[in-house]
This record gives C-alpha cells, structure tokens and sequence, in this order.
C-alpha cells in the first residue's frame, strides 16, 4: 500500500512538525489563545514551548496535556474512567464512542491515555470542522484525521472508501489506535445509537470476509457522559428550530459550539472502555441475512455504550421534571433539584422560543439516556 494515497487526510508526521509550529506561532490568534491559558503567564513563552516542539509526541506531551488539563480544572468537577486494562499489552484498538462534545470527546480520552503511558489514538474529524490553515494545523499536529463531509455524493463516496483504508491500515497493521464517533455529528436528544452507515463505511477496505475484516478492526467501544451536557441549550434551540423547518447551520456556527463546549462547565465527566467486541459477536452477526449484520453488530455496540453510560443526578431530575414524578428521587437531594431547577431557568431565559416547548426539549437530552437505558438493557 502506497501511503501517499492518505497524505490529504492523514496526521502529520513528524518531519512536518516543525514547520506547523511556525506557521500556528506566527497566526495573530495565538495570542488570544495564550491570554486564556496563561491569564498571568508569559505568553512569549508559550510560544517558544510551540516552537521548541519537534514532533506530534512533543506537542501532545508539552502542548495538548497542559491545554486539556487546563480546560478540566476550569470546567469540570472531576474525571474518572474504568475499563483502562483493556489496553493492557499494548493492543491497538479501533474505539468507537456515543458523540457529546466536537473536540472534548476524543481529547479526554486521549488525556486518559496519555496520563497513564499509553499510546494516545489518531482522530477522526469531519472537514467541516476545519474552518483556517490554523486550525488545521493545530488539528494534524494533535493526530487529526480528515473525514471529508462538505463535497459532492460521488467525492463523499470516494473519500469514505479512502477513510476506511486508512482506518483499518492503522488498526489492522497495530500501528496506531483510531477514535470515531459512533455516527456522523453530535447526539443532541441524549439518544444514542451506532449508525450501520458507519460500519458499511468500515467494510468498504474489506476482502469480503465479513468475520476477518471486523475482527481485525478490533473494535472498543466507549462511553462517554457529562453531568452537564455541552453546548445543551444550543442543541435544544437545534432541535426545536428542526420541527418546524430544515435546520440550516449559520456561519461559523461549529465554532461556537466547539468554543461553548470548551468553556462550559461540565460537572463531572466519566468515560468508561468496555470490552471489546469479539470474534464470537462478529460470526454470529455473519450468520445472519446481509441486511441484519450490520444492525447486529451495531446492536452489540450500542448494548455496551448505553450500558456503560454513567447516569448522573441530573438525568434523574430531569426525568421527573420532565413527567410530573418522584419516580427516581433517590438519586438526588432537594438541594440539587432545586440547583438544577435554576440551572434550568437561567439556561431558557431570554430565547425567541416557546418556553414550554423548548423547556420540554432541554429536559428531554437530560431525561432520554434513562429512557435508552430501559430500552436497550
């Protein structure tokens, strides 16, 4: 295989390092990037720690730890995470995650990792994501791979079968672990489920032999959850907007969002690595009519994603809110339901909305991973 044929989609490799950190260095942006993560600090120094980096490990281990340990302890109460052992022997994995946050998703699991000295994974992110030079080479620097959105259905298909060459190179050869979401954008009512388009997108670099080419995936999936859920006023005006007419994006939209999810507080955050899907799963989904493979083995994904998804105190509030009961309210306090109650009205107050029905929307992303939990469990 000829590994040129990914050079428009792949990370950078480290001999392109260098230059990337002068270009990032040089952009007049920087300066307010390291007005916010050094508010007292030297910011000069900041960039000399940019141009000191020669390679992705330098960067991540000098750059992108300092920067998502920052946004941790600004905006969150705590991380905690299980399943770690999985990656013991140093076993490549294609990791497959619910999808919260645009950026934070991938970052913490890749911080998880690199705090406890393993390999961090490269990083599927859709184009449309990539708004400047900049961002792009910050974003290839950090082990970012392309995922072409914005084009035509022929270019699309054209690139997904590029994609899914490169994904199961890295996996398949153990050269590096792969994150992608379980489907193309965000999950914004709280409901989540693995599209079969995305695993139709994995076996299009296959030889045919649907058993061989899933297991050499080596497929972990993983669930992520956010006591308070980013951007969740932004996704509720999404969906509200969405019942009357097609949602169409404004300008720089996915900015704000990847910006609002940065700088949002999350409360608590845990991410849990099951247990990866196995080759038994794989030859029974095999078994089945060409149609049913797919929903299988998405069916065995989401089993563990939902199961390990860690409900918080505000699901459970929301829920009850949100049906007129105290069906769950042995999970909170009165003080916490009346927290979340402000929460919530602070978050509502000032929309062009119905109150009552974006209210009813807002409670339901909160409310709905109880409701897939009952569903699938």
């Amino acid at each position: 295989m000829d590994i040129k044929e990914f050079d428009d989609i792949r990370p950078y490799i480290d001999v392109e390092i260098p230059a990337a950190m002068e270009r990032i260095a040089a952009n007049p942006l920087l300066d307010e990037i390291a007005k916010y993560l050094l508010p007292d600090g030297n910011h000069g120094q900041f960039k000399n720690i940019l141009l000191s980096c020669r390679t992705t490990d330098d960067f991540q281990n000098r750059v992108m730890a300092f920067v998502v340990n920052k946004i941790l302890s600004d905006t969150s109460k705590g991380l905690t995470y299980g399943g770690l052992s999985n990656f013991d022997g140093g076993q490549k994995f294609l990791i497959i995650t619910n999808h919260r946050d645009i950026v934070l998703d991938s970052a913490i699991i890749n911080i998880i990792l690199h705090n406890h000295n393993i390999q961090t994974t490269e990083i599927a992110v859709g184009d449309n994501l990539i708004t400047s030079d900049f961002i792009e080479d910050i974003a290839r620097t950090n082990k970012m791979i392309k995922v072409v959105r914005s084009t035509s259905p022929r270019e699309v298909y054209t690139s997904s079968q590029k994609l899914s060459k490169y994904i199961r190179y890295n996996v398949a050869s153990q050269k590096s672990s792969l994150w992608i979401a379980q489907r193309n954008g965000r999950t914004k009512d709280g409901l989540d489920f693995t599209e079969q388009g995305l695993l139709k997108m994995l076996e299009m670099s296959g030889s045919g032999d649907f058993v061989k080419d899933f297991s050499e995936l080596n497929i972990l999936p993983a669930s992520i959850s956010y006591e308070y859920e980013p951007c969740d006023l932004l996704k509720a005006v999404e969906l509200y907007v969405s019942k009357r007419r097609k949602y169409v994006k404004s300008a720089n939209e996915d900015l704000n969002s990847i910006l609002t999810g940065i700088m949002q507080f999350k409360g608590n955050i845990h991410i849990e690595f099951t247990t990866p899907v196995s080759i038994q799963e794989v030859q029974y989904a095999a078994g089945l009519d060409k149609n049913e493979r797919f929903k299988q083995l998405a069916s065995d994904m989401d089993m563990r994603i939902v199961s390990a998804y860690k409900l918080w105190g505000n699901n459970y509030i929301a829920y009850d809110l949100l049906h007129g009961t105290d069906r769950f309210s042995e999970h909170y306090t009165p003080q916490q339901k009346s927290a979340f109650e402000n929460y919530l009205q602070f978050k509502l107050h000032g929309t062009d909305c119905d109150a009552d029905e974006l209210r009813e929307i807002f409670l339901g992303i909160y409310a709905n991973p109880i409701l897939r939990k009952e569903e699938i469990l």
